[in-house]
């Protein structure tokens, strides 16, 4: 069976060029990113249908392809994903100021109606991400907004760290999006106390991303469900850790780690 891909969201680094970008990830064994089309990065969204596509090119010369983006929804950058060869753009849901959660996700599924169209029109998947905080945090609040759409056009991005931080088991966490599924997202995170010496005040919490044996996630136990159920996707890392002046040092461990743990199990599954 081949290997699934291991892919990387390349925020940290958009002062590289190109060419510095693929190298990089090359070096540190990539097969994928997913790519921030946002303004300052190595595409502007205003160009992506002329900078997408040559970003792939570039990154092509490096042996990496972009398995996704994470990006607007305008009807332009579903072009720019598809002349690209991008098949999946990743967004999330925040619930509007001063509105209820319930409210918000109505306001949800009607935009995501309004862009199943685009999805189909262009072949390019909207996976949706789960968020610590006011927006579709847990596995089941996700499955809930995407209950009715067809799960080749819009599903579902399970995170490691946000389902941990909603203090979800992973197993129950992808078996309750599973029909949903487009990409697993591993990073991981635990809440840290903000104001520990204050014991007169209300105890204060704040999620700390860190490296993948350190957080509330167990990723073996949620890629060994994944493939015992087939999963067949790319395995995002999103290159999130709270100590920001380590972030290439922790990722270059966890990609090692995560890149093991992938063959160990597609070797004891077969």
């Amino acid at each position: 069976m081949k290997p699934l891909a291991l892919s990387v969201f390349t925020k940290p680094w958009k002062d590289l060029s190109p060419d510095e970008l693929g190298a990089k990830m090359q070096q540190l064994g990539f097969d994928a990113i997913e790519f921030p089309l946002r303004t300052g990065y190595q595409v502007d969204p205003e160009n992506a249908r002329q900078g997408l596509p040559r970003l792939a090119r570039t990154l092509a010369q490096y042996n990496l392809t972009i398995a996704s983006v994470a990006s607007d929804t305008r009807e332009e950058t579903f072009a720019a994903c598809q002349e690209a060869g991008v098949p999946l753009l990743r967004i999330m849901l925040g619930t509007p100021p001063g509105m209820g959660y319930l409210a918000a996700e109505q306001t949800w599924k009607q935009e995501l109606t309004r862009l199943e169209p685009l999805c189909e029109r262009y072949q390019v998947k909207l996976g949706i991400q789960q968020h610590f905080g006011s927006g579709v945090f847990s596995s089941m609040e996700l499955r809930h907004v995407l209950e009715g759409f067809d799960p080749r056009r819009i599903g579902a991005i399970w995170d490691a760290a946000h389902s941990a931080l909603a203090g979800e088991l992973p197993e129950k966490a992808l078996d309750i999006l599973w029909e949903h599924l487009l990409l697993m997202n591993f990073k991981n995170a635990f809440y840290a106390r903000v104001n520990p010496e204050q014991h007169d005040e209300q105890a204060r919490f704040k999620p700390f991303f860190t490296p993948a044996l350190q957080g509330a996630a167990n990723w073996r136990q949620a890629l060994a469900y994944a493939l015992k159920r087939g999963y067949r996707g790319a395995l995002c890392m999103p290159a999130e850790y709270s100590e920001t002046d380590r972030v290439l040092e922790y990722l270059a461990q966890d990609v090692v780690y995560l890149r093991d743990l992938r063959d160990s199990l597609q070797k004891g599954e077969a």
